[in-house]
């Protein structure tokens, strides 16, 4: 039977992880939060750590715990979200390491796992998660009497290296841990690019494993493959799909693919991107629907079974910039419909 087919290439991540760590000397880990950045965590984790990652990140306890499963003991799994209420019996039995983004979580994990590994996130100026100036200057004493792993911090603007969100975000991170003998991380992809001041112990490569921008020397990771249902003939002056938005100009041929929405295909996406079979391009027409996209097809050599909506030359960037949006969410919106293949790792 035909399905659409998501394949990842690890050998193509591996590749982005190992030219991100060449451009530091810190230490490089790897966030693989929201399943892998929805090409999923445990495959993706377990060829980075085939290759000596031994460092990863996700976003919340639950992550963790399935992370763990699938990469056994040794790698450290670090919690972005920290120690929740409810988190304690899945930090400690699958021993995760909370970031501790507040005095609330400081004092739940110290209490009920005092022993346990922690890190601390400071919040430099993004106003999303972490410890704020004058909290850390009170509660500072006490966190460093119990040796945290890691002192870590997020950058807001580190798509764009002219911010200068970027430098005043810097500026604080120093005045809150200059002095301090435990590691140090600000960066993820952005921070990396930005250069050497940003990154201190340790960094956290995310979206620039999976072929994202900001981190545009990377290789594609993901391709997408949508079978093609049906093909008709469409007169000149018709109409195509839902409210009538693409009106055939010439008699056309057009193929209805298997995929939509639902699958994490933007609707809004519509007619900005094209499918291709090889170096054949045909446009996407009217609008995607929940399952099912029309495509244009009438200056192809030759229909194909199937066409490829994500490619080397067509990345989850150009479609979300389609869409009005950033390749994370295109990344993250890959539907669980598809036959997921991976190759290399």
């Amino acid at each position: 039977m035909a399905t659409a087919r998501l394949s990842i290439d690890l050998d193509a991540l591996i590749a982005n992880w190992r030219s991100l760590d060449a451009l530091s000397s810190a230490q490089t880990a790897a966030v693989v939060k929201a399943d892998g950045y929805g090409l999923g965590a445990g495959r993706v984790a377990r060829a980075l750590t085939n290759i000596g990652v031994q460092r990863f990140f996700v976003a919340v306890a639950e992550e963790g715990v399935a992370l763990r499963q699938s990469i056994g003991l040794d790698p450290e799994i670090n919690i972005f979200g920290g120690h929740m209420a409810g988190d304690t019996d899945m930090i400690a039995d699958m021993n995760l390491t909370p970031m501790l983004n507040s005095p609330d979580q400081i004092v739940r994990h110290l209490e009920a796992l005092p022993n346990h590994p922690f890190g601390i996130q400071l919040d430099t100026g993004m106003n999303r998660l972490g410890i704020e100036p004058v909290e850390w200057d009170v509660i500072r004493p006490l966190v460093l009497s119990r040796n945290p792993t890691l002192l870590m911090s997020h950058l807001a603007c580190a798509d764009d290296p002219a911010h200068p969100m970027n430098a005043q975000q810097l500026a604080t991170f120093h005045e809150m841990t200059d002095g301090i003998d435990v590691q140090r991380s600000l960066s993820a992809t952005g921070g990396i690019l930005l250069g050497p001041d940003y990154h201190f112990d340790l960094t956290r490569p995310g979206v620039g494993l999976y072929g994202g921008f900001p981190y545009e020397a990377a290789q594609p990771v993901a391709n997408l493959s949508l079978p093609i249902i049906q093909v008709r003939d469409v007169a000149e002056g018709e109409t195509v799909g839902y409210s009538n938005t693409w009106t055939a100009q010439r008699p056309s041929r057009v193929a209805t693919l298997s995929a939509g929405y639902a699958d994490g295909l933007i609707r809004a996406m519509g007619a900005g991107v094209s499918v291709w079979t090889g170096s054949e391009s045909a446009p996407v027409i009217g609008r995607i629907s929940m399952d099912l996209i029309g495509v244009d097809v009438t200056d192809l050599s030759e229909v194909p079974s199937h066409l490829d909506l994500l490619t080397d030359t067509q990345g989850v960037d150009t479609l979300a910039e389609a869409a009005g949006t950033i390749g994370y969410e295109i990344l993250t919106s890959l539907g669980h419909r598809y036959a997921r293949r991976y190759r290399g790792g």
